[in-house]
């Protein structure tokens, strides 16, 4: 009997063991406020190398082992979702004019444009980008449209809730998500300490989104304490700093008050620097 206990045991963890996949991980980590590690968000993926919210620059971001990929969800004419910054196709494709006013198959017809030049990629669904992303990475959803039911369907049609969390200022927004499924992950955009505070009491949100003009001590203080983490962008100056002799400054400017998820358009080169820094696995 003791034998057959031990197999059964035995069995059960290594099952348990073969169930884990990278993302159980890394929401493990999401979930730890607390956390030394310093998370690390690809903004609308790893888009130096290919155009921003298409399926090469989501691969790159998971092979080069970011924990977040930012994609900016919106909803075609025919309803389904699709990834897009703009509310316009004119910058990221061949195309012209708003992107609600197209059907699925007529944006097929354009091309993905990566800094100036026509590539062969297609505007992605966002069932394709959560086909690619599925026990991953985590996927920080850019709320950029009302209609959020299509989204949420394909979400649980691929089960993929648990590697989801949802960002956005319109906190009506957040709350009928939250209405949907109240197991889904937020993190609402704060704009000073006070609406910080609003913002915990409200959602008891995963993150809270910060920025520089209220990076303080005490409004990190107020976000950790409540079990959430801190999420600060290092778009602009201070992704220009990486890889250049003023990395280590912006580096510090960027953690001086626990932030503890840095957005980036140079994810690479920011895991890089947190590893230098023993802040990243």
């Amino acid at each position: 009997m003791k034998r057959i206990l031990s197999l059964i045991l035995f069995i059960g963890y290594i099952s348990n063991s073969f169930s884990q996949t990278p993302v159980d991980e890394i929401r493990t980590r999401f979930l730890d406020a607390e956390s030394k590690i310093v998370m690390v968000a690809a903004h609308r993926a790893a888009h130096n190398n290919f155009p921003e919210n298409s399926l090469p620059a989501i691969q790159e971001a998971i092979d080069i082992g970011v924990d977040i990929v930012e994609l900016d969800v919106k909803v075609t004419k025919d309803g389904v979702p699709v990834l897009m910054h703009d509310g316009t196709i004119n910058r990221t494709t061949t195309g012209t004019g708003k992107l609600a006013d197209y059907s699925l198959e007529e944006l097929h017809k354009f091309r993905l444009v990566h800094q100036g030049h026509t590539t062969d990629h297609l505007i992605p669904t966002f069932l394709e980008a959560l086909k690619l992303v599925k026990g991953k990475v985590l996927v920080d959803i850019d709320i950029k449209t009302d209609q959020l039911d299509p989204i949420i369907t394909i979400i649980k049609k691929m089960e993929c809730e648990n590697q989801i969390f949802w960002f956005d200022n319109d906190y009506e927004a957040l709350e009928y998500v939250q209405s949907v499924d109240n197991d889904f992950m937020l993190m609402p955009r704060a704009y000073s300490y006070e609406m910080a505070d609003s913002a915990i009491v409200r959602f008891h949100p995963e993150a809270v989104h910060i920025d520089f003009s209220f990076y303080t001590a005490d409004v990190t203080d107020l976000i950790i304490s409540n079990q959430a983490r801190v999420w600060i962008n290092a778009l602009g100056l201070y992704d220009l700093a990486f890889g250049t002799e003023k990395e280590e400054e912006a580096l510090n400017k960027l953690l001086k008050f626990r932030a503890n998820i840095i957005q980036t358009d140079q994810p690479e080169l920011l895991l890089k620097a947190l590893r230098k820094r023993g802040l990243h696995p």
